[in-house]
Formats: structure tokens, C-alpha cells, sequence
């Protein structure tokens, strides 16, 4: 068999000593280990509700867990490098302790917290929020490390990103701005690109439904796609719920991401996202090949 070349096949990702296809969608499970994170179940504060989580995580079926040290809820101040850090190291050096084999992703807009966490703990992928706006050493740092990048779009900061809502047309803004960082990244030799449109950041409600019913345009660079709606205010202010009662809209709303393109579901419920991914797999293996009549062509149309 002829070796992959990533360079050629976007939807292939090198994590640590391996490739991830990702032409079969993967679930990216969230592990908080801050205090503040917009949803209380997917929060760490100790050792063993940390040891516990990332158990869960992988016994439902995640195959990426995503670690983040540092809330980017809308309004949040950020925490400092040092407070990032002291929050985040244990947690790896738990995943890497107890389960050497996690495909682990740092959820990060800082390059030398990148840096660390590849370095000193083996991530394989580094998921920046600010798609290196925030830090402008991030695009060389991952270079450098060769590691896998999830390019999110945002504007500005966690504290002040909605109120940088003014789009002309938001799904062809974000999907530009986003084709020309892409652009930077493989210029500088990184390979290894995930497009994050980055849903609920410096986007209102209806933008961010506008920017959903386009996904298929993203998924048409060619460029392995990540979906982050997981309990988003997206779902729970029009429905006039909570985070913690818009599980069935999450799962609604990620069904409707793999049709339309999506190659990761980054998510709080990862056992309700697996059954999502099966169902539509045994939906994508048994549909009708599109040369083939359909079943009204052949028995005719029942309304006429």
C-alpha cells in the first residue's frame, strides 16, 4: 500500500506515532479543568473527579480527549499563563500516567503552554480558540512542533468577542479569513489543518445558524472539519432552556453537522455523540448510490 501523504489527503491527521482518518467522524471528548466553565458537568476540581472523567470519556467512546485550563465562555477574563499551566499539568500527566495511549488535545491560545503540553506530555493536537490571533508565535511554535492544529475562527478576546458581531456576509467571512491563516500555516509547513468555524465566538444566535446552514461550504476546501455546538447558547436561548437541558438539541444539531460535512464533534455527552456517529455511518452505508433510480422514479409518484 502506498504510504498516506497528509499533504495530499487533508482528512488524514499525524497524532503522535499514527494516523487518524478522519473520513469516518471522530468524537472529541471535553475535559474542563477550570472553575468556571459554562456547563457544570463537564468541570475537574480534583484528582479523582479528574481520573474519573477522563475514565468516562474514553469507556463512551471519545477518540480525542480535548484538555482545556482556560474558560473561553463569552465575557470570561482570562486566566494567567501560570494559573493555565498549574491547572493543566496534572491533568496531563494523569492522561499520560494512567493512559499512555489517549490521543490528548490542549485546548490553548498560548504557544508556550503548547509547547509544554507536547513537549512534556505528548498532545498531539493544539485546538487555539483565537486561530493565533491572540499569540503570534503560535503558527511557528506548531510548525515546529509538527503536531496537528485546529484553526478556530474569532474575533478579539473571550471578554470582548461579542460585541464583533459587524459581518457582511459571516459564513463568507469566516470561511475567508480562515482559508487565508490556512494559507500562512502551510506556507510555514504545517500540514496537519482542522477548520473550527467557531460557533457562539464573536457570532450572534441567528449568525450562528446562518453559518451552520453553510457548512458544506467549509467542508468543501477539502479541510477536515470540527463542530463545537455542545450545549452552546445557540441551542438552549431560543428554546428558553439551560446548558444542562439541551442535550437532545446538541444531538439534533450534531447529526445535522455530518451531513453536512463535519469530521470531528467536539462535545460534553460523548456517549450521546458516538450513537449520533453510528447512526449516521449506518445511514451513509446504506444509502441508495445516487446513478441508481430513486424508489418514487420506480414505482411512480404516489401523488399523482
Amino acid at each position: 500500500m502506498e504510504p498516506v501523504s497528509v499533504a495530499e489527503n487533508p482528512l488524514y491527521i499525524n497524532v503522535g506515532n499514527h494516523l487518524m482518518d478522519l473520513r469516518r467522524p471522530r468524537v472529541m471528548g471535553i475535559l474542563n479543568v477550570t472553575p468556571d466553565s459554562f456547563y457544570a458537568g463537564c468541570r475537574v476540581s480534583d484528582a479523582e473527579a479528574l481520573a474519573s472523567r477522563v475514565d468516562s470519556i474514553r469507556r463512551e467512546g471519545a477518540d480525542i480527549i480535548d484538555v482545556g485550563a482556560c474558560s473561553t465562555r463569552p465575557g470570561s477574563p482570562s486566566a494567567t499563563e501560570r494559573e493555565e499551566w498549574e491547572r493543566l499539568e496534572p491533568a496531563l500527566a494523569c492522561i499520560r500516567e494512567r493512559w499512555p495511549e489517549a490521543v490528548v488535545s490542549v485546548d490553548t491560545f498560548r504557544s508556550s503552554i503548547a509547547r509544554r503540553s507536547v513537549e512534556e506530555y505528548g498532545a498531539a493536537i493544539v485546538n487555539d480558540v483565537s486561530g493565533g490571533t491572540i499569540d503570534s508565535d503560535m503558527f511557528e511554535t506548531v510548525a515546529s512542533l509538527k503536531v496537528a492544529y485546529v484553526l478556530m475562527h474569532m474575533r478579539g478576546t473571550p471578554a470582548d468577542m461579542q460585541t464583533l458581531t459587524d459581518y457582511e456576509d459571516v459564513s463568507a467571512d469566516v470561511l475567508g479569513s480562515l482559508m487565508f491563516r490556512a494559507a500562512e500555516l502551510r506556507r510555514l509547513g504545517v500540514c496537519d489543518i482542522i477548520l473550527d468555524p467557531g460557533f457562539g465566538f464573536a457570532k450572534t444566535v441567528e449568525q450562528n445558524y446562518r453559518l451552520f446552514s453553510d457548512l458544506q461550504a467549509f467542508a468543501a476546501t477539502g479541510y477536515a472539519i470540527l463542530v463545537g455546538i455542545s450545549r452552546k447558547s445557540m441551542l438552549w436561548r431560543p428554546l428558553g432552556l439551560t446548558p444542562e437541558e439541551v442535550l437532545p438539541a446538541t444531538v439534533a444539531l450534531n447529526m445535522a453537522a455530518l451531513q453536512g460535512g463535519a469530521s470531528i464533534l467536539r462535545v460534553h455527552d460523548v456517549a450521546a455523540a458516538r450513537q449520533t456517529v453510528e447512526v449516521y455511518e449506518l445511514l451513509r452505508k446504506n444509502a441508495r448510490p445516487k446513478e441508481e433510480c430513486s424508489v418514487i422514479e420506480y414505482f411512480g409518484n404516489p401523488a399523482l
